[in-house]
């Protein structure tokens, strides 16, 4: 062979070499399942909050992977959580706060997580929820399954719920189910043999309102056996006016009460909590049984707490414990072990953490950082806060021991959690905390992005009830 056609060959085979190895090590990148859970508090069993919960396939998987204990939202609504959650940017980075905003003028749909996965050699599915609804889809996905069905009451429901709590049986199957068809097709994804690592995005709808599922679940939770929430009927009175204004005790909490029918309420969470759980396991099994069983991460998550009178709320939509706290667990081959983590983390780490995970290289925009460590191990430190927004400047901080939120107007909040973990005494206005109050506003975010438009006409930015829509 001549030495001409030697060097004309050398490039080529160079370039061969190095697209070998590159797509060895593509094969090797694990696959990620993501699952979504709306409106799901801490209401889990791995998290003792509540006794009555039936939920053993979330628990068995956080008996598998890494359970936090102290996971947080970044904004207690569908719309902003999400928005943050997939962009890896605070509402504080990009305006977009509250459920009536159109989240696009203020993040680009080209760095958001499945977007920069597809550009990064992953195919990217999403079936559900992932989104603030099924029909906005957010950025780039290779194929979407966005769920179909609309359930029907059941004809021994009473009504369909006390004012804008809604909640009654199903005259459905769990099979006619929107979540099972969701589910479905995620199963149907998993048992695929795909030509490149896959990011599978299955999103849940239930527990979010209506609590309508099967009645077969309302007969797991007796009516004669549900506990009320712990709760205190004068619990707002050390809250300031912003505060109370966020609680909202004279709306949905009035009502409830005077129906006589909370307990009812608490049955109808229970059930679809537990229709939920039944749902997750499915797609447990399923990845069990798969081809992609030993090199696929799995992440669950909640998109933010929810409240069922505790401080006389209801809903999201508000700073405290309750709509703040998540369920997040990570299962990670070949890195996490079970095991539990106490440290504090919100989702500004979600984004960063499946880079980190999956080599995908880490963008510039992001706002958290990687928990990989604590996936290695959960006692290693960590100093970060968890940081909650709910509108415009308003703001909480979580710590291992505090939370201190700061409200737009300037009132101020102080528990002290390690001591009073249901928030009942606020401390803010004791002069002996000053100093905690300092240190704990240092932590707010530096920044506060004007407000993104509304979707309503502005009915949002009014105060209206589109504004804290449960949509």
């Amino acid at each position: 062979m001549r030495i001409g056609t030697l060097r004309n060959l050398l490039p080529l085979a160079l370039l061969l070499v190095l697209s070998a190895a590159h797509s060895v090590a593509a094969a090797d990148r694990p696959n990620v399942l993501f699952i979504a859970i709306d409106d799901l508090n801490h209401w889990v069993g791995h998290l003792g909050r509540n006794k009555q919960t039936k939920t053993p396939n979330i628990d068995r998987l956080a008996g598998q992977g890494v359970a936090f204990t102290k996971s947080y939202c970044l904004a207690p609504a569908c719309n902003p959580s999400r928005a943050a959650l997939m962009s890896g940017q605070r509402p504080s980075t990009t305006g977009c706060y509250v459920n009536g905003q159109n989240w696009r003028p203020g993040i680009t749909e080209d760095i958001l997580l499945n977007s920069h996965l597809a550009k990064n050699g992953y195919s990217v599915f999403g079936a559900g929820k992932i989104y603030h609804g099924a029909g906005d889809r957010g950025g780039h996905w290779d194929d979407y399954f966005p769920g179909k069905g609309n359930p029907t009451t059941h004809p021994d429901a009473k009504d369909t719920g006390v004012g804008g709590i809604q909640f009654y049986p199903v005259k459905e199957t769990d099979e006619e189910m929107p979540d099972y068809g969701v589910v479905s097709y995620g199963i149907e994804q998993l048992n695929k043999k795909h030509d490149k690592p896959f990011f599978l995005a299955v999103g849940l709808v239930k527990p979010h309102m209506p609590f309508s599922v099967p009645k077969k679940w309302y007969d797991q939770f007796p009516l004669d056996s549900i506990e009320l929430p712990p709760h205190r009927t004068d619990d707002l009175s050390d809250v300031p006016p912003a505060g109370v204004k966020m609680a909202g005790p004279n709306g949905d909490h009035a009502k409830i009460v005077e129906s006589g029918r909370w307990k009812e309420a608490v049955q109808a969470y229970l059930a679809t909590i537990a229709f939920c759980d039944s749902q997750v396991g499915r797609l447990l099994d399923a990845l069990d049984k798969s081809p992609n069983r030993d090199n696929t991460i799995v992440v669950l998550w909640s998109d933010h707490g929810w409240s069922l009178g505790e401080k006389s709320h209801w809903r999201k939509f508000a700073l405290w414990e309750e709509p703040t706290r998540t369920v997040f667990v990570w299962k990670v081959p070949g890195v996490t072990k079970p095991s539990v983590c106490d440290r504090v983390v919100d989702y500004s780490c979600i984004y960063p953490t499946v880079c980190s995970l999956t080599g995908v290289p880490l963008p510039s925009h992001l706002d958290g950082k990687s928990i990989d460590p604590l996936l290695k191990n959960p006692a290693a430190t960590w100093d970060e806060p968890a940081i909650t927004t709910h509108g415009f400047k308003n703001h909480t901080v979580r710590t291992a021991d505090w939370r201190y939120i700061q409200y737009e107007n300037g009132d101020e909040e102080l528990y002290h959690s390690a001591q009073d973990p249901l928030e009942y005494t606020n401390l803010a206005k004791l002069p002996e905390h000053a100093a905690k109050k300092k240190e704990l506003a240092a932590l707010l975010p530096k920044t506060n992005a004007k407000n993104l438009p509304f979707n309503n006409d502005g009915e949002g930015k009014k105060g209206g009830k589109k504004k804290n829509n449960d949509d």
